[in-house]
Protein backbone atom coordinates (compact mmCIF):
# COMPACT_ATOMS: atom_id res chain seq x y z
CA UNK A 1 0.00 0.00 0.00
CA UNK A 2 1.57 3.31 -0.33
CA UNK A 3 1.78 5.64 1.52
CA UNK A 4 0.94 9.37 1.87
CA UNK A 5 2.49 12.26 3.14
CA UNK A 6 0.41 14.49 5.51
CA UNK A 7 0.03 17.16 2.99
CA UNK A 8 -0.89 14.89 -0.03
CA UNK A 9 -3.54 13.69 2.46
CA UNK A 10 -4.76 17.09 3.58
CA UNK A 11 -4.79 18.07 -0.42
CA UNK A 12 -6.86 15.15 -1.17
CA UNK A 13 -9.21 15.74 1.89
CA UNK A 14 -9.81 19.26 0.52
CA UNK A 15 -10.70 17.95 -2.52
CA UNK A 16 -13.76 15.70 -1.51
CA UNK A 17 -15.44 18.59 -0.20
CA UNK A 18 -15.99 16.96 3.54
CA UNK A 19 -19.32 18.40 4.91
CA UNK A 20 -17.98 17.62 8.53
CA UNK A 21 -14.97 16.49 10.27
CA UNK A 22 -15.23 13.28 8.62
CA UNK A 23 -18.47 13.00 6.71
CA UNK A 24 -18.65 13.34 2.02
CA UNK A 25 -21.69 14.52 0.38
CA UNK A 26 -22.68 13.08 -2.73
CA UNK A 27 -26.03 14.25 -4.32
CA UNK A 28 -28.91 12.82 -1.55
CA UNK A 29 -26.45 10.65 -0.39
CA UNK A 30 -24.24 11.02 3.46
CA UNK A 31 -21.04 9.09 3.85
CA UNK A 32 -20.60 9.46 7.46
CA UNK A 33 -17.15 8.46 9.17
CA UNK A 34 -15.55 6.19 6.93
CA UNK A 35 -13.03 4.19 9.37
CA UNK A 36 -10.46 0.95 9.50
CA UNK A 37 -9.20 -0.93 12.46
CA UNK A 38 -5.37 -1.13 13.07
CA UNK A 39 -4.59 -4.59 11.51
CA UNK A 40 -1.53 -7.06 13.34
CA UNK A 41 1.65 -7.23 11.05
CA UNK A 42 0.91 -10.53 9.59
CA UNK A 43 -2.77 -9.39 8.20
CA UNK A 44 -3.85 -10.50 4.94
CA UNK A 45 -6.47 -8.12 4.46
CA UNK A 46 -8.66 -5.31 6.47
CA UNK A 47 -12.31 -4.20 7.21
CA UNK A 48 -13.38 -0.68 6.23
CA UNK A 49 -16.58 0.70 7.45
CA UNK A 50 -18.88 3.90 7.48
CA UNK A 51 -22.56 4.76 7.38
CA UNK A 52 -24.36 5.54 4.06
CA UNK A 53 -27.76 7.94 4.53
CA UNK A 54 -29.82 8.44 1.81
CA UNK A 55 -31.63 11.61 2.56
CA UNK A 56 -33.87 11.49 -1.23
CA UNK A 57 -36.41 9.65 -2.98
CA UNK A 58 -34.82 7.67 -4.99
CA UNK A 59 -32.63 4.21 -4.53
CA UNK A 60 -29.16 4.52 -5.37
CA UNK A 61 -26.62 1.41 -4.88
CA UNK A 62 -23.19 1.24 -4.16
CA UNK A 63 -21.29 -1.20 -6.83
CA UNK A 64 -17.97 -0.71 -6.23
CA UNK A 65 -15.20 0.61 -3.96
CA UNK A 66 -11.58 1.23 -5.21
CA UNK A 67 -8.35 1.58 -3.01
CA UNK A 68 -4.93 0.97 -3.92
CA UNK A 69 -5.17 -2.97 -2.95
CA UNK A 70 -4.28 -5.70 -4.97
CA UNK A 71 -8.11 -6.11 -4.24
CA UNK A 72 -10.86 -4.66 -2.92
CA UNK A 73 -14.54 -5.89 -1.98
CA UNK A 74 -18.15 -5.17 -0.76
CA UNK A 75 -18.56 -7.82 1.74
CA UNK A 76 -21.05 -8.94 4.17
CA UNK A 77 -20.87 -11.37 7.31
CA UNK A 78 -23.50 -14.32 7.27
CA UNK A 79 -24.10 -16.53 10.40
CA UNK A 80 -25.13 -20.30 9.89
CA UNK A 81 -25.47 -23.22 12.78
CA UNK A 82 -22.91 -20.98 14.73
CA UNK A 83 -20.12 -20.30 12.15
CA UNK A 84 -19.33 -17.18 10.64
CA UNK A 85 -18.64 -16.60 7.40
CA UNK A 86 -18.17 -13.74 5.04
CA UNK A 87 -19.45 -13.22 1.64
CA UNK A 88 -18.90 -11.29 -1.70
CA UNK A 89 -21.73 -9.03 -2.35
CA UNK A 90 -22.10 -7.52 -5.48
CA UNK A 91 -23.97 -4.19 -4.67
CA UNK A 92 -25.30 -2.57 -1.55
CA UNK A 93 -28.83 -1.14 -2.13
CA UNK A 94 -29.40 2.76 0.15
CA UNK A 95 -33.55 2.66 -0.66
CA UNK A 96 -34.79 6.34 -0.08
CA UNK A 97 -34.41 7.38 3.39
CA UNK A 98 -32.96 4.34 4.32
CA UNK A 99 -29.18 4.62 6.70
CA UNK A 100 -27.32 1.58 5.90
CA UNK A 101 -24.32 0.69 8.24
CA UNK A 102 -20.77 -1.11 7.48
CA UNK A 103 -19.90 -2.38 10.66
CA UNK A 104 -18.07 -5.65 12.29
CA UNK A 105 -19.56 -8.49 11.92
CA UNK A 106 -21.90 -7.54 8.97
CA UNK A 107 -21.29 -4.95 5.87
CA UNK A 108 -17.81 -3.94 5.18
CA UNK A 109 -15.20 -2.92 2.92
CA UNK A 110 -12.46 -5.93 2.32
CA UNK A 111 -9.12 -4.70 1.64
CA UNK A 112 -7.00 -7.57 0.91
CA UNK A 113 -3.25 -7.85 -0.10
CA UNK A 114 -1.97 -6.26 2.60
CA UNK A 115 1.35 -8.27 2.54
CA UNK A 116 3.10 -7.14 5.25
CA UNK A 117 1.89 -3.43 5.40
CA UNK A 118 -0.72 -3.11 8.24
CA UNK A 119 -3.19 -0.42 9.44
CA UNK A 120 -1.35 1.70 11.48
CA UNK A 121 -3.78 3.74 13.86
CA UNK A 122 -3.53 7.56 12.54
CA UNK A 123 -3.11 6.44 8.54
CA UNK A 124 -5.18 7.28 6.44
CA UNK A 125 -6.26 5.45 3.36
CA UNK A 126 -7.55 6.89 0.13
CA UNK A 127 -10.74 5.25 -1.65
CA UNK A 128 -13.51 5.90 -3.76
CA UNK A 129 -16.62 5.13 -3.17
CA UNK A 130 -19.06 3.91 -6.74
CA UNK A 131 -22.33 4.35 -6.93
CA UNK A 132 -24.60 3.75 -9.70
CA UNK A 133 -26.31 7.15 -9.68
CA UNK A 134 -24.62 9.18 -7.52
CA UNK A 135 -21.40 7.98 -9.32
CA UNK A 136 -17.87 8.35 -7.81
CA UNK A 137 -17.39 9.74 -4.19
CA UNK A 138 -13.53 9.93 -2.83
CA UNK A 139 -13.53 9.41 0.66
CA UNK A 140 -10.72 8.53 3.28
CA UNK A 141 -10.79 5.53 5.84
CA UNK A 142 -9.26 7.07 9.33
CA UNK A 143 -7.48 3.84 10.74
CA UNK A 144 -8.62 4.18 14.65
CA UNK A 145 -7.46 1.62 17.39
CA UNK A 146 -9.30 -1.83 17.78
CA UNK A 147 -11.30 -2.01 20.13
CA UNK A 148 -12.27 -5.61 21.23
CA UNK A 149 -15.41 -5.85 19.91
CA UNK A 150 -13.94 -5.86 15.98
CA UNK A 151 -13.97 -8.78 13.97
CA UNK A 152 -10.30 -9.98 13.18
CA UNK A 153 -9.78 -10.10 9.41
CA UNK A 154 -6.11 -10.26 9.71
CA UNK A 155 -6.16 -14.70 8.33
CA UNK A 156 -8.88 -13.67 5.15
CA UNK A 157 -7.40 -13.53 2.46
CA UNK A 158 -9.21 -13.90 -0.69
CA UNK A 159 -13.09 -15.02 -0.73
CA UNK A 160 -15.96 -14.53 -3.04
Amino acid sequence: MKRYTLAAVAAFTLACHPISAHEFKAGDLVIDHPMAFETPKTAMSGGGYLTIINTGSTPDRLIEVRADFPKVQLHTTEEKDGVFKMMHVEAVEISPGETVKFAPGGLHVMFMGLNGDPFEVGEEIPATLVFEKAGEVEVVFDVEERNGEAMDHSKHGTMD
